[in-house]
């Protein structure tokens, strides 16, 4: 059997353990608890794919660069984060290809309630790996809106400007949803009507009438993630550098809620 395999099977046994609807487990958590996923943000192909070890328990299998979990588990497929005890917790990554080379151990805390997303930072052309750990505030927005904002993890980029507009509106007269994200910080959450969209950023602080020339990351279309938004949901749209780091830079969208 493969090490994927191996992982694989050990997180269905896990999973089948739990047995919970919203992302079970990989404690099986009976007290306090907070939720928690991970998102591999690691700018190394050397070092990708990782498996993700939560607390000692395969927690993600064959994550590869913007691979996220508790996604990539076989069931349920849809959960978007995984409960866990609350406290201090260690999340350590291990090469797919050779479990016994580990690429990084990250601390993070859970507050009990609080949703939370560990994302691996870093790690362009062997550079140490980091990390930022953000609180996820996924209350349900007013009726018929939905819930956005932005993680910069894009270091090429630099601090940001960002704009969630109509497909193809003028950015001269576009009012931005965020500006100034600094490198590994994230905007606030803005409620948007529910709708379809497209996501722009520019350097920060760049004028209106020369935002259009400036686009250095551009999110639209059917699989974008943004097309549509549905009312009574909740998104981040990170940003990011290439899968080696540099240009060309991206974005995707995760679902919060």
């Amino acid at each position: 059997m493969t090490t994927a395999s191996t992982f694989a099977a050990a997180a269905i046994l896990l999973l089948a353990a739990c047995g919970t609807e919203e992302a079970p487990g990989p404690l099986a958590p009976s007290g306090p608890t907070g939720r928690v996923r991970f998102v591999n943000m690691i700018t190394d192909p050397a070092r990708n794919p990782v498996n993700a070890i939560l607390e000692g328990v395969p927690f993600g299998v064959n994550l590869g660069y913007t691979g996220t979990t508790p996604a990539s588990l076989p069931a349920p497929a849809t959960a978007t984060y995984a409960a866990i005890l609350a406290g201090q917790r260690t999340l350590v990554l291990q090469r797919t290809a050779n479990p016994g080379v580990q690429v990084a151990s990250l601390s993070f805390n859970i507050n009990e309630g609080q949703d939370h997303t560990v994302y691996a930072t870093g790690g362009t052309s062997g550079a140490a790996v980091g990390s930022l750990v953000t609180a996820d505030v996924n209350t349900a927005p007013p009726a018929g809106q939905t819930a956005i904002r932005v993680a910069n993890l894009s270091p090429t980029a630099g601090a940001i400007d960002v704009f969630l507009t109509a497909p193809g509106a003028d950015l001269a007269t576009a009012t931005p949803l965020a500006t100034n994200i600094a490198y590994a910080s994230t905007s606030p959450y803005v409620n948007v009507p529910a709708g379809t969209y497209q996501f722009r950023a520019v350097p920060a602080g760049t004028a209106p009438a020369n935002r259009a020339a400036n686009v250095i990351i551009d999110l639209s279309g059917a699989t974008s993630g943004l097309a549509p938004l549905a009312a009574g949901t909740g998104r981040t749209i990170v940003t990011g550098d290439n899968a080696s780091g540099g240009a060309p830079l991206r974005a995707f969208v995760l679902t919060d809620r």
